[in-house]
Formats: C-alpha cells, structure tokens, sequence
C-alpha cells in the first residue's frame, strides 16, 4: 500500500486535476493506493470569509459563495463530469448551512468546520468521479467515517486507537485498488465533522499511512522537493535529496513549508518514509525523508527562516538564584496559548529572553507582568520588554554540536556582510544552530550563511 497526498495547488484547476489524474493512474501500477486531498488551491480561506461575512450579517457572503460555487462548477464542466448528482447536493448543503449562520448571526468553532469541510469534500468528490469518467475503478472514502477525534473543533486531537481499528475496517469490508479521501477532516464520536487544523490533509495522509502499514508516504505539492533554502530568496539553493525525520522536523519548524511537523510525527515511529515530489515535475526525483538517510559531504542540510518574530526579555536582579522564574513565564505564555519558539538565557540568570509571533506579542506582555507584578512592584523584575520585526535564520545539519566551527564560520558570515545578531541558540537536538536578525536582513543573511556552507 501506499499514500499519495496531494496540496491544494496541486487540484487548483481542471488541468492540474486531469495532470493528477495521470500520476494516480502511474502509481497503481506500482501498488494499492490512498489519495488524499486538500481543497482546491484557496477555497479553505474563501470558506472562512464566507462564514465571517455571514455571521456579521454582511450579505456579501452570499456573492462569494457563488463565486466559490461557480468556481467548482467551472471545473467539473471542464472535467465532463457535470450530471453528478453528488456534487449539487453539496453545494446546496453548503449553501443552506451559510444561510443559517447569516440569520443566526452566530459562528461556533463547531460550525465553520462543518463549513471548511466542504472544501475537501467538493474536490475528492471531483477527482473520484474524474478517475471513474476516465475508466479508473475507485473508491471513495468519507474521512469522517474513520478519523475520530475529540471535541476540540478547530484544531481536533486524533483518537489513534479507534481510528486504526476503523480505518482496518473499513478497509477490509471495501477491498479496492485505489481509495480517493478528504484530507483535513474527521469527526467525534458523536459524528460531528471537526477538522485537523494547518496541514490538516498532510496529517491526515501521515494517519492513514500509519494505519494502513504503508510502504511510502508521497507528498505532492508545487516545488521539487525540500531546498537548501527558499529558492525564491537564495537563486542557488539546491535540492536536498536525502533528509532524515529530525532534520526535517527542524527545517519546518522554522520556515520550511514543504512539509508540517505533525505530517512527520506519526510515520516516525513506524519507520514509513516521505517523498516530497512536484505534481508540475513528476519526472524530478524529489525529497526522500527517511530515519537514515545517506550522509552529505558536510552533515549539513540546509537554512530556513521565519520571519514575523518578537522578543519577549525579561530581567531583573531578583531572578538571580531563585528558582521558578522560567517555570513562571512558560507558565502565563502556556495559559494564553502562545508557543515558545526560541529560547535563550544568561549563565547569570540575570536576564531570558524567548521569541514568539509578534501577534502575540502584546497578549503575552499583559500576562507575563501580571504574573510577576508583585516583583515588579518591589523592583524585582522589570516589566516585559517587547521588541519586534525580527526573523529567525536556522542551519539545520546532523551532530552540528561535533563539527568543530560551524558555529563560528555561520556567525564570521554574517559580520562580513555587516548584519547585527540579537540572539543566538542552538538545539538540544544537536540538529540546528539559529540566530535572530533584523527582518530587514532576513534575505541577506540566507544568502550569506548558504555561500559560506553550501556553494
């Protein structure tokens, strides 16, 4: 068996689906196949201004959704697909589950994924029924039939066990060659549609590997596979053939988009290797994220960024020698739901600073103060100190913490093009070394790290 996921660039279009089509037709003659989809390119976020604009009672809701209705409609009028009973009914259920939201004028976490999941609902519908027009025997598979998860709507936390024993089953008592599934949804047990939250379909995929004991997870998207860097900033990066699960998780912790880190978690532990390849360049080899893979010349792998950063620094001579100061802050961050991305603090104790999205920015300022405003009150601790427009650069390689200067040239780097650093760490994973810089020199400290190492 293997999983097949592809993005929703990848089925943006009528010509990209029928280009996708050509691709599942060349895998079953390989294997038993899963497909897994994402909507079609930017219907999730339309679906999510749908639903805002209809809770507000703004009727301008009903204009995008029959520009959103059109838009699918277009598709499979081009796909000749179009007497599908299947696919009016779902529009019409979208259409009435608005036009309850707009007279309500209400809009639970539980009611827009009920809206979202007609995003991959509509376009797994479209390729099954495509597959089948094109004489490709198939079977398609509603996610919430055997994805189950608990109530958190929006962001719903998989029940492992039920859904192993309900993808077993369903799989058993509807043997077929090639499956066809929505990606990002599923459903509680009370059968409630919920969704898997950012990279939900490549989640789902991740899943149904596991249960299903796939051979391979293929992640088609829009670009070659994993880079060295953002191609779009650093001309000259280079593929990256071979990449283990932890360099991987490192690189899209801090930038790397090609994949999301729960994509990766549930295939580790079940050694099922990735393949990131391009649904525009099938013939390009891609990506093979793997437990062991091959060593490069330089142990290294590659760069990514994430911009949009905050420092949070708190200091204050009452920190020194106390314990419970970190526990305290990662506590009032934790109770408002803001992550912690990086973290850094004095051999005196004396001062921490930690870095987070600056739109969380003023939120964690109001908590962390009120935490310690009995400290700041005695002068203690200071209140927080908020500075933004920074962005984190990561080296991401094996056993960096062994390879004598690698630190020290990615730093020599950046001084010779005159980029200031504001803060520096390096993993306990031995997988990454990362720097803070000011956004404005975000571009050009990729460009110079990559020189150094990887040209």
């Amino acid at each position: 068996m293997q999983v097949l996921k592809f993005g929703g660039s990848s089925v943006a279009t009528a010509p990209n689906i029928k280009r996708v089509s050509v691709i599942i037709e060349q895998a079953l003659q390989k294997d038993k196949t899963i497909v897994v989809s994402s909507a079609l390119g930017g219907c999730t976020d339309k679906l999510i201004e749908i639903g805002n604009l209809a809770a507000g009672r703004d009727s301008n809701y009903s204009l995008l959704l029959d520009e959103l209705i059109r838009r699918h409609e277009e598709v499979v009028l081009e796909l000749g697909i179009s007497e599908q009973p299947e696919l009016h009914l779902l529009t019409e259920e979208l259409r009435e589950l608005c036009e309850g939201v707009y007279l309500l004028q209400e809009l639970s976490l539980r009611t827009l994924d009920h809206i979202m999941s007609y995003g991959e609902l509509l376009s797994t519908t479209m390729i099954s029924h495509y597959l089948h027009h094109k004489g490709v025997p198939n079977r398609w598979i509603d996610a919430r039939q055997i994805i189950r998860t608990n109530h958190q709507y929006g962001n719903a936390i998989v029940d492992m066990e039920v859904t192993q024993k309900q993808v077993e089953s369903c799989f058993a008592t509807s043997p077929a060659r090639l499956y066809i599934v929505p990606g990002f949804i599923a459903s509680n047990e009370e059968g409630i549609t919920t969704t898997l939250g950012r990279g939900g379909s490549d989640f789902s995929a991740s899943l149904l590997s596991v249960c299903a004991k796939a051979r391979i997870l293929e992640i088609w998207t829009d670009v070659n596979g994993m880079m060295t860097a953002d191609p779009r900033v650093v001309p000259q990066a280079r593929l990256i053939p071979h990449i283990s699960y932890k360099e991987a998780l490192e690189l899209s912790h801090f930038g790397a988009r090609v994949v999301y880190p729960p994509t990766i978690q549930p295939v580790v532990s079940h050694n099922i290797p990735i393949r990131i390849k391009n649904t525009f360049a099938p013939e390009a080899v891609g990506t093979l994220i793997e437990r062991n893979p091959p060593e490069s010349d330089t142990k290294l792998r590659g760069l990514s960024s994430s911009g949009h950063i905050a420092l949070l620094s708190m200091e204050g001579s009452g920190m020194v020698g106390v314990p419970g100061y970190s526990a305290r802050l990662f506590s009032a961050l934790a109770v408002e739901k803001i992550n912690i991305i990086l973290i850094t603090q004095a051999s005196s104790v004396h001062t921490m600073c930690v870095a987070i999205d600056e739109k969380s920015a003023e939120v964690a300022k109001k908590a962390v103060d009120g935490t310690f405003a009995y400290e700041i009150s005695l002068q203690k601790v200071d209140p927080l100190r908020i500075e933004s427009g920074f962005s984190i650069i990561s080296l991401v390689g094996d056993d960096l913490q062994q390879q004598s200067g690698t630190g020290g040239r990615m730093f020599e780097a950046l001084g010779r093009r005159g980029i200031n650093i504001r803060a520096i760490a390096q993993g306990s994973s031995e997988k990454n070394i990362s720097t803070v810089v000011h956004s404005k020199d975000e571009s050009e400290a990729l460009r110079a790290i990559h020189e150094t190492f990887f040209l």
